[in-house]
């Protein structure tokens, strides 16, 4: 599919089709965030209060792990402004929701809303977009991960879901920090330690123990959850030389009663057509989109989908296809040839086009065989 199209494009087509009341903030929403900060709070007191059997404490962690991740997800909708508008509130309410996150409100309105729904799939400008074969042979470190064989790398990749929101917010920190001016770089990082100093001070409170399942197992789980989603939203698809939600971008499928209580977070194609509508119309939207663009609409149930990410490698060949570097074998992308039902790959010394022996040059320097 090379016949992109930005997403007011498609807002615009589709606008007139959906009520009003779909453009308003939803205030409602924070009755279900009040419900988790109060399942939170409870949570926490019982194991830190309690002398409860472990397997309570485990089971406890399982739901403050949930919670943790249900409160991204809303604080991800607050601070898109579907909530509430006023700027110090929206702020404060994202925030807190973020809070268990230890992710600031300025760092991820600069990181999530300014830059990666700005250029969505672009290889240079979008934080969150997988590199290509181009940057794998820039980096060292890169070069060194993609000699790991794929199985292994695999399974760390998944492995890692626990940790990387934490550790990419981290990287997000560095990444943007000098783009501030100098009056906001004591606000990010002020909003960046403050729920870390809480977190670090009830270790000090209640022990390691305690701490263990107050908060490290859900942050760990919270981790989890959250990343699931965020690796199914646009790994699949291809680099984009034109920010197109329906090209870059894929909804998942999960149970009606799970995408209640995650507010929605699995429409994410929808999400980046009308990132300031509240994600309570996203059904709406779906419906739209599947009546006027059925053949374009990328969607999957959310075990389908990483199954797919664990088959296929991450970095990119030509925008539109995935590459291992170190056997040359070429994935589609969805809308490329990907298949989930049915991944294979092709074998890149089989191209016979001029630029295939440039190509595999590249590749084996990516992938650290340059001298063999």
């Amino acid at each position: 599919m090379n016949d992109f199209h930005p997403f007011g494009w498609y807002a615009a087509k589709m606008a007139p089709h959906l009520p009003k009341k779909a453009f308003q903030p939803v205030k409602s929403r924070l009755f279900g965030g009040l419900a988790y900060v109060g399942l939170v709070i409870a949570g926490i007191l019982a194991v830190s209060l309690f002398h409860l059997h472990p397997v309570w404490n485990l089971l406890i962690s399982v739901v403050l792990g949930f919670s943790f991740a249900a409160l991204g997800f809303l604080g991800h909708e607050i601070l898109h402004g579907t909530v509430v508008r006023t700027p110090w509130l929206r702020d404060l309410l994202g925030a807190i929701a973020f809070w268990p996150l230890c992710t600031g409100p300025k760092l991820w309105r600069k990181w999530h809303n300014a830059s990666h729904h700005v250029h969505t799939q672009h290889e240079e400008k979008d934080p969150d977009a997988w590199p290509s074969m181009e940057k794998l042979a820039k980096s060292r470190l890169l070069s060194w991960v993609y000699r790991i064989p794929f199985p292994i790398r695999a399974f760390f990749s998944f492995s890692s879901l626990s940790v990387m929101f934490t550790l990419h917010s981290v990287r997000m920190l560095f990444y943007f920090f000098h783009d501030f001016r100098w009056k906001n770089r004591a606000v990010v990082l002020f909003q960046f330690f403050l729920p870390w100093a809480t977190w670090l001070g009830l270790l000090w409170l209640v022990g390691w123990e305690k701490w263990l399942f107050a908060f490290l197992l859900p942050l760990l789980v919270a981790n989890t959850i959250v990343m699931s989603y965020i690796a199914t939203n646009h790994r699949l698809n291809p680099l984009v030389p034109v920010n197109d939600p329906l090209a870059n971008s894929l909804s998942v499928t999960v149970p009606k009663w799970v995408d209640i209580l995650h507010f929605h977070f699995s429409h994410h194609t929808e999400h980046h057509l009308f990132p300031a509508m509240s994600s309570k119309y996203y059904p709406l939207v779906k419906t739209y989109i599947k009546q006027m663009w059925p053949d374009r609409y990328h969607e999957m149930p959310m075990g389908k989908a990483l199954a797919a990410l664990w088959k296929t490698p991450r970095v990119y060949y030509e925008h539109n296809e995935l590459i291992e570097p170190k056997q040359g074998h070429v994935y589609g992308t969805l809308g490329n040839g990907l298949n989930p039902d049915r991944i294979v790959h092709r074998e890149l010394e089989t191209e016979k086009q001029p630029r295939a022996a440039k190509k595999r040059a590249k590749t084996k320097k990516a992938a650290g065989q340059e001298n063999l």
